[in-house]
């Protein structure tokens, strides 16, 4: 695949989804999990979606089970705990594998292209957050300790900048 928008990603609904739906808008894309003391940065995320969606932001949740076991739920169960404890309204994705041999490849794009500390690719936990700009070039990657209101700033210097 050469970029981000030839990629298609099942929604948590069990729909094809591509990407390219996404071209011309700034992504955020979050490997998420429902049980995790980072739990709480969908709040921090549902925020930045109504204030920037408007603007051009799209957040991107994709559950993932792997760190810790912390997202053991179905897809259903998944969404109903992030629309009834979060108010999540950004779109969510099938429950997917990030690092291994089943990584989906969206994830081997991100880490290929924005790799973590000392150049590692392996995403480390839960609510990983790349950053990717209008044309689908990834611009950065925060650590799971980076709050969402933490990337608030870049997200609008993307958003103001012209594509």
């Amino acid at each position: 695949m050469s970029t981000l928008y030839d990629m298609t990603c099942r929604t948590i609904n069990d729909q094809s989804k591509s990407l390219a739906d996404f071209r011309d808008k700034v992504l955020l894309i979050v490997n998420t999990a429902s049980q995790c003391g980072f739990t709480p940065h969908f709040k921090g995320l549902e925020t930045l979606y109504q204030t920037y969606h408007s603007q051009g932001l799209e957040v991107l949740g994709f559950p993932c089970n792997q760190s810790g076991k912390q997202d053991p739920g179905n897809n259903e169960e998944i969404l109903s705990f992030c629309q009834t404890n979060y108010q999540v309204t950004f779109p969510m994705f099938a429950k997917i594998d990030v690092n291994g041999l089943n990584a989906h490849p969206l994830f081997e794009h991100l880490k290929s292209r924005a790799p973590g500390v000392l150049g590692s690719e392996a995403i480390k936990w839960n609510f990983t957050k790349f950053l990717v700009d209008r044309t689908g070039d990834v611009r950065q990657r925060f650590a799971p300790t980076t709050t969402p209101a933490d990337i608030e700033p870049a997200i609008q210097g993307l958003l103001t900048s012209s594509a």
